[in-house]
């Protein structure tokens, strides 16, 4: 195994690596993107092997890997465990079909971007991603933290010339480096002020550190891995970094950069600090159900399909985060089994949203590319042109719905079933808790479906609303087979559970007291939870569901229905012919929401009506224009950064263009550094 998981290594930096070289030497040429495609696609591949070797060996696989530079002054330590395995997954299984996809897709980029730069970093990127996850020490988790941090600023800034573009590049840097400061705070606490410490030497640390002094490392780790992942109030980059990167580099950011995130909060709460008090949980699962139902609330008043998605991508980490904080709960009373179910309901739903996430933004990108247009009132009539894209696009929104028997619904499911074992709780106020989690993810479900339709219905139905959309025309085939990679994956995790939650399972098992327990399966496919409280088998039902579909044909022949194909009009309310100005619109489909939910949107609305000169009972134009400002920007970052530019135009006055008075400055600042000095 030690042999295996290094040769998996190796060829994991390699193929990065090559595929890196190939682009900076190459550049856009095709033979180019080829070298980048296919070094990206062996690196991917062997990131999925390596975290599936990981998950089912007997034991943590033994590779391990130290360089140190000036007597262990910086000191890079790598190590596989089961639980990078995880991500590691999640990182070869979009990777994956991110590199097949962008083979094709980038093409257009000739000559108008720098190939050189996007191939280089598209390789850098995931890179960074696998060797994130299989640090073993506080300074190589913060250095590749920062890699990652920076390839994805310099990928979300490719179409620099594009409007907004610049803009969103600034807010996401801003966001990273407010939670890698964090970072490195909490792992200062820590490690005891030794970044080169290891995560064994860390656990120690943290089993002995003072109450208060471990509240605050949960705080930092909040703010830190909570910026990454998305959680609201930290989430105001997504919505605006997704929709202005280039489409696969939105599917490997909302599929696999966030959930790093979800990995540190795993990693720090759970396996390094051996989990906390229930109010920590609380506190998660708080968050994680706000983030959900804000996270869908936003993203149905949403027709920038990209940017829908991205608001998506808040909710879905918000159910994630419920199954963690519920897991978090049940660990903290000594409710192991509960608490595994909770984690690994999180864990699931992280590799399935990664999944039909990045296969909806890939979807997307394909829109994009062949209706050059974002908004989703200017679509209609695409799943005539583009047959191939709109099936998986309904393919993901199925999956992202939590309809079974996809994936979604797994993980959904037992997220549940943890949130329905709370009722057990002994304590009143955190069984209380759990109907809310229950209420809060129901509605989110329902909200994410009535969203779903209203992107495929608006977006591939109806006749063309545009020019661009009526003459769109199919995306090419490896932008088909990089969908066709994440469809196959939602449909494969959606009817496999039986073989994936027992390795989720033996990921975290240990961490925390969590037991090597999971839910049971019978029949090979169905789940029962712990206490039998719930029993369910997406195999069977997805059987069930054939068969249904088989009768439907014979049911028809014994009812002799006529088979023949009829053609005939649409009914027009009496109209003879019909244009595209007759169709449902976004805008109307979301308004009854828009009504229900008018507290917390606040819209605001101008209405501009221009009559007939000759006779103010004849309209000749109507003008409505309605405009929603998220609450947290509007209530939280813009009263903040007023403040920040009051204070910076203060600030501005002690540049005075004084050498004397700069002279000053210095010698008040020694000033001060001597005295804490030699105070502290």
């Amino acid at each position: 195994m030690a042999l295996l998981s290094a040769l998996l290594v190796m060829t994991l930096v390699g193929g990065y690596g090559l595929g890196a070289l190939g682009a900076l030497l190459l550049g856009g040429r095709p033979a180019g993107r080829f070298i980048t495609a296919l070094g990206g696609g062996v690196g991917a591949l062997a990131a999925l092997v390596l975290g599936v070797s990981a998950l089912a060996a007997a034991e943590t696989m033994p590779f391990d890997w130290n360089a140190a530079y000036a007597d262990n002054f910086l000191s890079l330590t790598f190590t596989v465990d089961r639980l990078g395995g995880v991500f590691l997954v999640v990182i070869g299984l979009v990777g994956l079909a991110v590199t097949i996809y962008g083979y094709s897709y980038t093409a257009a980029y000739t000559g108008r971007y720098s190939l050189r730069l996007l191939g280089v970093l598209i390789n850098v990127l995931p890179l960074s991603l696998a060797l994130q996850v299989m640090a073993d020490n506080a300074f190589t988790f913060l250095l590749m933290w920062e890699i990652m941090s920076l390839s994805a600023y310099w990928l979300v800034l490719t179409e620099s010339d594009q409007p907004g573009t610049v803009r969103s590049g600034v807010w996401y840097i801003a966001m990273t480096h407010l939670g890698f400061a964090a970072l490195t705070a909490m792992f200062l606490l820590l490690a005891g002020n030794d970044l080169n410490a290891s995560f064994a030497a860390i656990r120690a640390h943290a089993a002995v550190e003072t109450a208060l002094m471990r509240n605050g490392i949960f705080w930092l780790a909040l703010v830190g891995f909570g910026s990454k992942a998305g959680i609201i109030p930290l989430h105001v980059w997504l919505p605006m970094a997704h929709p202005v990167a280039p489409s696969h580099v939105s599917a490997l950011m909302s599929g696999v950069v966030i959930k790093m995130g979800i990995y540190g909060l795993v990693r720090v709460l759970f396996d390094l600090m051996g989990g906390g008090p229930t109010w920590w949980g609380g506190v998660v699962l708080g968050v994680g159900a706000v983030s959900a139902l804000m996270g869908v609330l936003y993203a149905l008043m949403e027709h920038d399909l990209k940017r829908l998605l991205a608001y998506h991508s808040v909710e879905n980490i918000g159910i994630i985060l419920i199954g963690i904080g519920a897991g978090l709960i049940f660990q903290s009373y000594g409710m192991f089994t509960l608490a595994a179910l909770g984690i690994v309901g999180g864990l699931y739903h992280t590799i399935n949203h990664a999944s039909f996430k990045g296969l909806l933004f890939l979807a997307a990108g394909s829109v994009l590319h062949a209706a050059h247009t974002r908004n989703m009132e200017e679509m209609g009539g695409l799943i005539k042109r583009m047959p191939w894209t709109a099936a998986f696009f309904l393919i993901g929104a199925a999956a992202i719905s939590a309809l079974p028997p996809l994936n979604g619904f797994v993980s959904e499911w037992l997220v549940f079933q943890a949130l329905l074992g709370g009722f057990s709780l002994p304590v009143p106020e955190a069984a209380a808790a759990m109907p809310l989690a229950v209420g809060a993810l129901a509605l989110t479900s329902g909200l994410a479906a009535a969203c779903f339709v209203k992107a495929f219905g608006i977006a591939f139905l109806a006749i063309p609303r545009s020019h661009e959309a009526e003459h769109a025309h199919e995306a090419t085939l490896s932008m088909r087979v990089g969908m066709g990679v994440l469809a196959v994956a939602c449909i494969g995790l959606g009817l496999a559970p039986f073989v994936v939650v027992p390795w989720l399972a033996r990921s975290v098992a240990g961490m925390a007291g969590l037991p090597t327990t999971s839910p049971t399966f019978t029949a090979g496919a169905l789940i029962q939870t712990p206490l039998n409280f719930g029993s369910m088998s997406t195999t069977w039902l997805a059987v069930l569901l054939l068969a249904l579909l088989g009768l439907a044909p014979l049911l028809m022949r014994w009812l002799r229905v006529e088979w023949r194909l009829r053609v005939g009009d649409t009914w027009g309310c009496g109209r003879i012919g019909q244009t595209p100005r007759m169709e449902y619109t976004a805008t109307a489909f979301a308004e009854p929401l828009r009504r229900v939910f008018a507290e917390l949107y606040r819209p605001t609305k101008e209405l501009t009506i221009d009559f007939h000169p000759e006779s103010k009972y004849f309209v000749q134009s109507i003008e409505y224009k309605s405009e929603i400002t998220p609450v947290f920007e509007r209530g939280l970052y813009e009263p903040l950064l007023g403040m920040v530019r009051a204070l910076a135009f203060q600030v501005r006055r002690l540049q005075a263009g004084s050498l004397h008075l700069y002279l000053v400055y210095v010698v008040i600042v020694l000033l001060v550094l001597l005295i804490a000095t030699r105070w502290f």
